[in-house]
């Protein structure tokens, strides 16, 4: 999974960029505010979801522009393109081979994992993002984990119209309901259980220096078996009305994560240890793609290198290098790459569309 051409279209702060990676390592580099982070929020716009801001549709565009913007990418002679049109900007739309797709289709073709420095938090803030940090990482390993998460949203959103209903609720509309999210449920838990118990065996073959090997634990109350969750859905509705919302289930989640090493939660760690514990999550996971799926994921490392020590930068370089991906990185001076040597591709990026 690499790319060898990314095209932006009145993107941010591109109006027209096209660029063609000439090596593994991806190296993007130019003063704060110069567009390097929108190239890779770009990038990973090429998998399902709302991409590494999270940002809404409509904020993407280019201002002053259309209205819309595009973005295209070629792989291994297969063009995939995303994008919005000013007359719908709150409607993604996405063209494989020029053919109409869906979103969920874009994770058959590529995998990308990503460490912002927004995501430093991501230890000691809600659980929220911390699922979708693991269910980004299921993701990369099963395609299909994008439907089941799909349909498995909407219908918990429907449940809770329809438990806090004015008009009351209909139990057949709830048996039926109740019915597709236990289905869709027990595959996301299932999923999520083979992933991280296939990540825990690569992460026993980690190397424990310099980076700090974290212990993962996926926290849920209540059952996991489609039957069981029906059931038990249907026995909380009446608490569940009262509290406006579905109180169980995969949505209620939590990745646990502690630094092997001491026990230590990693949210009681430093946050130099926290960054730490991520670097070596997203290592062992990149190393899980490619055994499993048989090409690595791509990578998007914004800022990564600049708050690390030169022993360190070098170690995380020689580790990424080792994983296959391809690597998509930014900093502010080339000299922070020095460390990759001819395996990377330095970009400049000026801050002009």
């Amino acid at each position: 999974m690499a790319l060898s051409r990314l095209t932006l279209t009145e993107f941010r702060n591109h109006v027209h960029m096209t660029l063609t990676p000439q090596a593994p390592f991806i190296a993007l580099y130019g003063a704060n505010g110069a567009g390097k982070t929108n190239i890779l929020e770009a990038v990973s716009l090429l998998v399902p979801g709302r991409g590494l801001r999270r940002a809404a549709l409509s904020e993407m565009a280019y201002s002053g522009g259309s209205g819309g913007f595009s973005i295209s990418a070629e792989l291994d002679g297969t063009v995939i393109g995303t994008g919005i049109d000013a007359a719908q900007p709150e409607r993604r739309k996405v063209r494989i081979n020029s053919a109409n797709a869906t979103i969920n289709n874009l994770a058959e073709w590529i995998s990308a994992i990503w460490l912002t420095p927004a995501m430093d938090r991501l230890f000691v803030d809600g659980a929220g993002a911390r699922r979708r940090f693991l269910d980004r990482l299921v993701l990369a390993l099963e395609p299909n984990h994008a439907r089941n998460s799909s349909r498995y949203e909407k219908a918990v959103q429907q449940r809770n119209r329809i438990l806090t209903s004015p008009d009351g609720a209909d139990p057949l509309w709830l048996d039926a309901i109740e019915a597709q999210m236990a289905e869709s449920g027990a595959a996301i838990i299932e999923a999520r259980a083979r992933m991280l118990q296939s990540l825990a065996v690569q992460l026993d073959h980690a190397p424990t220096d310099p980076f700090p090997v974290p212990a993962i634990i996926l926290a849920m109350d209540g059952p996991v078996s489609a039957d069981d969750l029906k059931a038990h859905w249907r026995t909380t509705r009446r608490k569940d009305a009262g509290a406006g919302r579905t109180l169980t289930g995969p949505h209620r989640a939590d990745l646990v994560v502690h630094n092997r090493a001491n026990g230590q939660a990693a949210d009681r760690c430093s946050t130099g240890e926290q960054k730490a514990l991520m670097l070596s999550l997203i290592l062992a996971h990149a190393a899980l793609v490619s055994a499993q799926r048989g090409a690595p994921p791509i990578l998007l490392l914004d800022e990564v290198a600049a708050h690390l020590d030169p022993d360190r930068r070098a170690a995380l370089f020689a580790r990424l290098g080792e994983t296959g991906a391809q690597v998509w990185m930014t900093g502010t001076e080339a000299a922070l790459f020095d460390a990759i040597g001819p395996a990377a591709h330095l970009v400049a990026v000026p801050g002009v569309g």
